[in-house]
């Protein structure tokens, strides 16, 4: 659990240092969780994805972002428009941070549009 809350403290870091706002993190609703919401600087709600693998002996964390997982993002995603109807008039976009422990912390592969919101 101590990783998984590194993991996420250091996803956040990272997209502040790309200039983006983070407005929730943990957004929890009966529907789901989403790790991280954040804003682009022009205006792009970013729902984000953190996934901490040690080993990628199965395609690594953004391969285990499968279809199911997809639509709980998605329903709760759902939810915080809902309930944020500043955030439901902004473009929206499903984002992976796919992080590996390195020496330095961690390697962070950033996949952008990583899905989007079609259910299936």
């Amino acid at each position: 659990m101590q990783a998984g809350r590194a993991a996420e403290a250091a996803a956040a870091q990272f997209l502040q240092a790309r200039q983006l706002t983070i407005l929730a993190r943990n957004y929890r609703c009966r529907t789901g969780e989403i790790d991280l919401v954040a804003q682009t600087s022009d205006g792009i709600v970013v729902i984000a994805e953190v996934r901490l693998r040690a080993r990628c002996n199965y395609g690594g964390g953004a391969a285990s972002v499968d279809w199911r997982k997809q639509r709980k993002i998605q329903r709760a995603a759902r939810h915080l428009l809902a309930t944020h109807p500043e955030l439901a008039r902004c473009a929206l976009r499903f984002d992976v941070l796919d992080l590996k422990p390195d020496a330095s912390g961690f390697a962070i592969n950033w996949i952008r549009h990583a899905f989007s919101a079609a259910e299936r």
